[in-house]
């Protein structure tokens, strides 16, 4: 069953159902998704959907043309194989198909690389012939740097051709848990802090099983697909994947500014700067800014938080890397017992502060909120932070979020302690939103107005 992704499904739909010739790039890191998306996309169409390899341009040319050359086509009849690439692209005219003709190449990257002047060449035939065709073509690829830096970029052949450009990103929390339907809440919530939104991950737990099964087999078994994914990705796009497993593994240990992870991995603070951007163009890291910092403060390299964009990255350095040894001779049910059951609720709460902050973006768009935000994120600055801060336009209403997930109820204490954090401006409407995995005291309760929400886990993922 395809789950999710229906603003992309209606992307590539209004694209298809647009007038004219349509050249579209998707693309994303590797396991987000896009091949089954397009296949999805695909699915009520007449169209050829062609996956490269990485091989020879004569035997990615004798490939295509096997997959172009339709039983219904003319050309079928007197050639097994195009002369050239412009003849092979140029035969998108000749497809058969009640609407659009319809083109898929999958890791555009690979028959790019194998042949440069393709870009050129479909450059060539799309202004000349084929933006004015009944034709889609979708150029997708893992290769985020490549796809931006050349075919998407300035001075390179296809640029300013494209009709439509999306960057596919990994799920977001509401899309995500709906493949774990037998899990309760909590669960659900646990579930994705470890695999995020990543469909390839989230397709390896089995929700008739418990959390700890599926860690246990699915994560920490040697043999078993996730316990190698890292590495795998990791030996797929650097060469010196232990630079780059120290820094990922100080920022999971929570070693978020740049100094810190210099301090933790000693690593000359200019090759640092190198390997954080690698990391960071892979989306694996990110470079967080307080909500309410400006462009000044954005462009100081000393400024802002460093963190690991995927959930699963997150939780493998956390618990995996540093006992892969006792892993690899099986110690299974002793890592599990005493390294992630001791620290997953710990773990859990911090990705728990992002699902409160989708819930939030959720309400806003859907006009829920008391006012509408201009920015909204994580405030720090110095010893104080805040799980969640909003503010409108002219910043004359604002909104504060506390997340709480532990076993203990969200008490008075906590509120007071929220509420002391940051002192509004004067004049200005402020609204709190308190979450809490396990309710609140009855104090709290009575305390409910229009400018406090309680929102437990049923409400927060009951939208």
């Amino acid at each position: 069953m395809f789950i999710g992704r229906k603003a992309e499904l209606d992307f590539l739909n209004s694209r298809y159902n647009a007038k004219g010739g349509q050249l579209v790039v998707l693309y994303g890191r590797r396991r987000v998704g896009k091949t089954e998306t397009l296949k999805e996309f695909c699915k009520d169409k007449n169209h050829v959907f062609y996956s490269c390899r990485e091989c020879s341009d004569e035997e990615q040319l004798k490939s295509f043309s096997q997959r172009m050359l339709t039983p219904d086509m003319p050309a079928t009849k007197y050639i097994k194989t195009f002369v050239d690439w412009s003849a092979a692209l140029e035969a998108i005219i000749e497809l058969p198909s009640k609407g659009k003709k319809l083109l898929v190449i999958d890791e555009f990257p690979y028959m790019a690389r194998a042949n440069k002047s393709i870009p050129s060449i479909l450059q060539n035939l799309w202004d000349e012939k084929l933006k004015d065709e009944n034709v889609m073509i979708v150029l997708c690829g893992s290769a985020m740097s490549f796809i931006e830096n050349e075919i998407l970029a300035e001075k390179n052949p296809l640029y300013g051709r494209a009709t439509g450009i999306l960057k596919m990103l990994e799920m977001g929390f509401y899309d995500a848990v709906q493949f774990f339907s037998n899990y309760n809440c909590e669960e659900k919530i646990i579930a994705y802090s470890i695999l995020g939104g990543i469909p390839h991950y989230l397709k390896q737990f089995d929700d008739s099983k418990s959390l700890a099964e599926n860690i246990k087999e699915n994560i920490l078994t040697r043999g078993s697909i996730l316990y190698s994914e890292v590495e795998f990705l990791m030996h797929q796009e650097f060469r010196e994947t232990a630079m780059y497993n120290t820094i990922i593994e100080a920022v999971a240990l929570g070693n978020t500014k740049l100094n810190d992870i210099f301090n933790k991995t000693n690593i000359e603070k200019s090759k640092l700067s190198v390997y954080i951007k690698n990391l960071m163009s892979l989306s694996i890291l990110q470079r967080e800014f307080s909500v309410g910092s400006g462009l000044k403060e954005r462009a100081n390299t000393n400024r802002g938080l460093y963190n690991i964009t995927d959930n699963f990255f997150s939780f493998w350095y956390n618990f995996v890397f540093g006992n892969l040894s006792e892993l690899e001779s099986g110690d299974v049910d002793g890592i599990y017992k005493h390294s992630v059951v001791p620290e997953l609720n710990i773990y859990a709460s911090h990705k728990f502060e992002d699902i409160c902050r989708q819930y939030v973006r959720r309400q806003n768009s859907s006009g829920e909120l008391p006012f509408r935000y201009e920015k909204m994120g994580r405030y720090f600055d110095k010893d104080i932070e805040i799980d969640i801060m909003a503010h409108s336009k002219d910043k004359k209403q604002f909104l504060f979020g506390e997340c709480k997930f532990r076993n203990e109820k969200f008490d008075l204490g906590d509120f007071k302690e929220s509420k002391e954090k940051f002192m509004p401006p004067e004049n200005s409407e402020v609204y709190y939103y308190l979450f809490s995995k396990s309710g609140f005291t009855k104090e709290v309760e009575k305390l409910g107005n229009e400018n406090l929400k309680l929102v437990e886990l049923d409400e927060l993922l009951d939208i």
